[in-house]
């Protein structure tokens, strides 16, 4: 006996890989050039790679190769599974895969071919039991993938010239045994919100949330054991099987499942979506064609990162039976788990390996490369540090300061290992020459994807040692607040051109708390961050994100001139470039540390409060340089103010 595997590099495949190479059977892997390596490095006895395709006539394989497939067992696993992809490519390769693989199957005179279709076949707007008998129901089949996994199965049914077994999984997600997955699909869609409630709510608040029809999930160990299993039986050609869970839980309930594995909190109360029944339809269709709950929708699928054929699953009302399954898998020991059993391993290995906002390498080489990042104040400090790593993961780097020297010796280091950037030496305080750099900027790279507005002035020193010094507030507010304001008219166009693009702003932790003597520098970086919070959902239908970073005090040349800032506990450069590179994954409106938030929280709740630790930190505080005695007299704080400046570390005094 001899085995030839289609799609035996994906999910369902590798593992199946595995079941058939403990038969001691010769196996051939049909793959395209470039993933032979992937069947070498899973060093399976007996599993050989062989190039192919199934886009083409005979599979792409000469003669010879065709020759020592004869009278094989061929499983029939490739297929395009993804929600997004063009109803041409799916055509393509579902409908014409399959059907240049029959006939190559009818050429070598295959023993069989085990064909795996999925629950899909059986479309939308189905009710009740969905069986293993049945397939052409009149089902509406209203996405490609449905459409043309149904077309596949047809041939096979129809025209297949060798005797022929159909399997038809589940929604397949990771194993059981470990949470091992290789793609964010089917409910790890959800994942990702799932996570932003944990972050925003206490896990003990109630929710309201959708009750749905049954989601039927399987894991992939479970499904290539019943496929290496049934495969083997004798009599059982021209049937079909259902490889589900014979226990699915409904919509709220799986929901519920994982929100216990996130540690988040649980929808606790679930209205049932006929509920809306009730609405006259004069109102459904007023909200349906409302153009705010259009938008509301777009955004919340576009950050959660949702298709929206994926929000089928919610309505589905059908339950797929397996008694034909169930019978032929009777005394080996396969059972389908429980979801309850392995739903934690789902999460942990989403959250470790899977999950797209994760700051690992290939995350920011996804997001970054290729990309054009403009970074202001790039020859110190955060801008410096995030030039290094946006072009460490492919960007095409930006660099903007005043230095030439500095800039140029940095765009040396990123070139140096292997990224590529460009300087340009800029004076952003003159708002002219901000004017300038965009226009250079868009003439020699065409675009602009990402801009951080990093430069910055700050200013300590309270009000009444400013009154003769009006030009403090004057020139903090052009380089804090102007230039990044002239920067953001300038690249905006193309980036609304493109339907794309994200703007990071810096700014400061002080414009959540409000410490003392930083007026003129709290004020500018108010004014950038109230900009952003007002302009960010006039651009988020254009696709362009706008981003706050409220940084606590970082150890970098701009706190140098405040001598009593050499015994403050601060984040580094690097600390502070993770959170720049966390915004350009999740792009979200804001960016807080835990003890801005609580200012904030402080100030909402008591702002008398506030007012009075940030009074009691001014007079424990002394003046920088130059304010009151002409020296630095910062060197030494005393205890109380020590113990302050560790208690809120982060703060600017």
């Amino acid at each position: 006996m001899r085995y030839l595997v289609t799609g035996g590099t994906g999910f369902i495949g590798r593992h199946l890989l595995r079941e058939l190479a403990r038969r001691g059977q010769p196996v051939s892997v049909l793959v395209r050039e470039p993933s032979v390596p992937k069947v070498v490095e899973m060093g399976l006895p007996g599993v050989t790679p062989i190039v192919g395709d199934v886009t083409l006539p005979g599979l792409g394989l000469d003669p010879r190769g065709r020759d020592g497939l004869r009278g094989a067992e061929i499983f029939h696993l490739a297929g395009l599974y993804d929600l997004e992809a063009p109803a041409e490519l799916a055509e393509q390769v579902n409908v014409e895969g399959t059907r240049n693989l029959l006939r190559l199957a009818g050429e070598v005179e295959a023993a069989r071919v085990h064909f795996v279709s999925t629950i899909a076949i059986a479309g939308s707007g189905l009710r009740g039991a969905f069986t293993e008998e049945m397939f052409d129901q009149g089902q509406e089949l209203d996405h490609p993938y449905y459409r043309t996994k149904f077309e596949a199965e047809r041939l096979v049914r129809e025209t297949s010239p060798v005797p022929w077994r159909v399997y038809r999984p589940g929604i397949v997600v990771g194993s059981s045994a470990t949470g091992e997955a290789d793609r964010v699909d089917g409910p790890y869609y959800g994942f990702k919100v799932i996570q932003r409630l944990r972050a925003a709510v206490p896990s003990w608040v109630p929710l309201v949330g959708f009750e749905g029809g049954e989601v039927n999930l399987v894991p992939v160990d479970y499904v290539a054991r019943a496929l290496d299993h049934l495969a083997a039986q004798p009599e059982h050609d021209r049937e079909t099987f259902h490889l589900v869970d014979p226990r699915p839980t409904s919509f709220g309930d799986t929901v519920n499942e994982f929100c216990r594995a996130g540690h988040a909190p649980q929808f606790t109360l679930r209205v049932d979506r006929r509920a809306f029944a009730v609405v006259p339809p004069g109102v459904r269709g007023v909200l349906s064609s409302w153009r705010m709950l259009e938008v509301l929708r777009k955004q919340l699928l576009a950050g959660a990162r949702i298709p929206p054929a994926a929000l089928g699953y919610i309505g589905n009302r059908a339950h797929f039976t397996c008694e034909r399954t169930l019978a032929a898998l009777g005394g080996s020991g396969i059972d389908c788990p429980p979801l309850h059993t392995y739903a934690w391993k789902l999460w942990d290995y989403w959250e470790r390996h899977l999950d797209p906002e994760a700051p690992t390498a290939p995350n920011l080489r996804s997001a970054l490369e290729g990309k054009v990042v403009v970074v202001t104040g790039a020859s110190s400090g955060i801008g410096r540090v995030v030039a290094e790593r946006v072009g460490s993961h492919g960007a095409r780097v930006v660099l903007v300061a005043r230095s030439a020297e500095k800039l140029q010796e940095l765009r040396g280091e990123i070139e140096a290992a292997g990224g590529t950037a460009w300087s340009y030496p800029t004076d952003l305080s003159d708002l002219d020459a901000c004017d300038d750099l965009v226009r250079r900027v868009l003439a020699d790279h065409g675009r602009v994807d990402i801009l951080v507005n990093n430069a910055g002035r700050s200013i300590r020193r309270s009000m009444v040692a400013s009154l003769e010094r009006f030009h403090d507030y004057e020139r903090t507010m052009r380089l804090n607040y102007f230039a990044p304001v002239r920067l953001m008219l300038g690249v905006i166009p193309s980036m609304r051109a493109r339907d794309g693009g994200h703007i990071i702003n810096i700014s400061s932790i002080g414009v959540q708390s409000y410490p003392p003597r930083f007026g003129a520098y709290v004020a500018s970086k108010s004014a950038l961050a109230g900009l952003s919070r007002c302009v960010g959902p006039e651009l988020a239908d254009d696709g362009i994100a706008i981003t706050t970073i409220h940084m606590p005090l970082v150890r970098t040349p701009m706190i140098e001139p405040t001598g009593i800032y050499r015994n403050f506990p601060t984040m580094s450069p690097e600390e502070a470039a993770d959170l720049v590179l966390q915004a350009v994954l999740s792009r979200p409106p804001e960016v807080s540390t835990r003890l801005g938030k609580l200012g904030e929280a402080v100030d909402t709740l008591s702002p008398a409060l506030l007012s009075l630790v940030m009074t009691g930190a001014y007079h424990s505080f002394p003046d920088s340089a130059g304010v009151s005695s002409g020296d630095d007299g910062g060197e030494e704080i005393s205890a109380e103010a020590a113990a302050m400046a560790y208690l809120m570390r982060g703060i600017h005094f």
